[in-house]
């Protein structure tokens, strides 16, 4: 397994991290627990959480992915390991997470001792803002209507309540999530104007029928050194081919109905069924191609996996290897050019 460096931070992060969304959901804790062992066996160092999961996000479940992993964490090598989280930010109707989270440092201590606290550990490798303070078009929603503008906590006091928290050593690295170009140079520009610590990291949607990134943010992200953690790499399950096969095939798209919002567009099934099409042609799994594609372009820092088997898992992490021939990548481009980003 390929390890990167992470930003401008020590840390060096395995090419493929084990993304836990499912865990306390669709997976029981020994379910969790064989996931984990597995990923680690196959030299993923990287395990992404947040204090919001599993997901969909309930008030009875709240926390149960962190506390999954922290009772397998407490019996492995911490030092050998590389742990992230992330805060819930605020606007989104999750009143149950200390009465309606905000990013203001009253939220933040508490986020992050919450956090601590699950996950059985006195230090967090990486924290992240899982979205903006401010109101930002995401999760399918991709034009700026300054007119949904709203109160916001400023990015430098953001910066400064997480500055404290390193100070204090309970995280090492900050991380944002499902951030713009503005806000990725905004909190480097903050931080640099002040003293505080610099964000190595962004965590966004990034697959096949998602590269939004390569514009704006992969310019600001190169010139800023900032990594991409990407997630969804398979979008939802639309790049395995499952859906072309049944659409009613199980997965998060038919088990929690409108919780995959921005794969419910037009082009998305033709898109998959083009992508799939190249992969089976050259006698490759949809999955494997997917992944590999994400794995393989130059900004991205590490790719989270999330399956949840062991059995997807298995056949997810035995893309760490692939690399794609440049006949396949033209033919990946075409579909690109026929239909770009249906599912942003």
């Amino acid at each position: 397994m390929e390890h990167r460096r992470l930003g401008t931070s020590d840390l060096q992060v395995s090419a493929l991290a084990l993304g836990t969304m499912t865990f306390g959901e669709q997976n029981s804790e020994a379910d969790a627990h064989a996931q984990l062992d597995l990923a680690v066996s196959r030299g993923i160092n990287f395990i992404d959480a947040a204090e919001m999961y599993p997901v969909p996000p309930r008030a009875e479940t709240q926390g149960r992915t962190e506390s999954y992993i922290g009772s397998w964490l407490k019996h492995q090598r911490r030092d050998e390991l590389i742990i992230a989280t992330k805060i819930t930010g605020p606007s989104r109707g999750f009143s149950w997470i200390r009465n309606s989270p905000r990013l203001n440092c009253e939220h933040l201590n508490a986020a992050v001792d919450g956090s601590l606290k699950r996950l059985q550990t006195d230090y967090l490798d990486l924290y992240q803002i899982h979205w903006p303070d401010r109101y930002v078009p995401m999760f399918g929603a991709n034009s700026y209507d300054v007119t949904q503008e709203h109160d916001t906590v400023p990015i430098i006091e953001q910066l400064q309540a997480l500055a404290d928290l390193v100070k204090a050593g309970k995280i090492r690295h900050i991380g944002l999530s499902n951030e713009t170009p503005w806000g990725v140079s905004e909190f480097v520009r903050c931080a640099e104007k002040y003293g505080l610590p610099k964000i190595v990291s962004v965590q966004n949607a990034y697959h096949l029928m998602n590269r939004n990134f390569e514009t704006g943010l992969a310019e600001v992200c190169h010139h800023l050194k900032v990594g991409l953690l990407a997630y969804s790499p398979l979008a939802f399950g639309w790049l395995t081919g499952k859906y072309l096969v049944d659409p009613n095939a199980k997965g998060r798209i038919t088990l929690f109905p409108g919780f995959g919002q921005r794969y419910a567009k037009p082009n998305v099934p033709t898109a998959s069924k083009e992508y799939v099409r190249i992969a089976q042609n050259a006698g490759l799994a949809p999955a494997k191609m997917a992944l590999a594609f994400a794995r393989t372009r130059w900004f991205n820092s590490s790719v989270i996996l999330g399956a949840t088997n062991l059995n997807q898992l298995k056949e997810n992490l035995d893309s760490a290897e692939l690399v794609l021939p440049a006949e396949m990548l033209e033919k990946i481009e075409a579909v690109h050019k026929l239909y770009p980003n249906p599912a942003p």
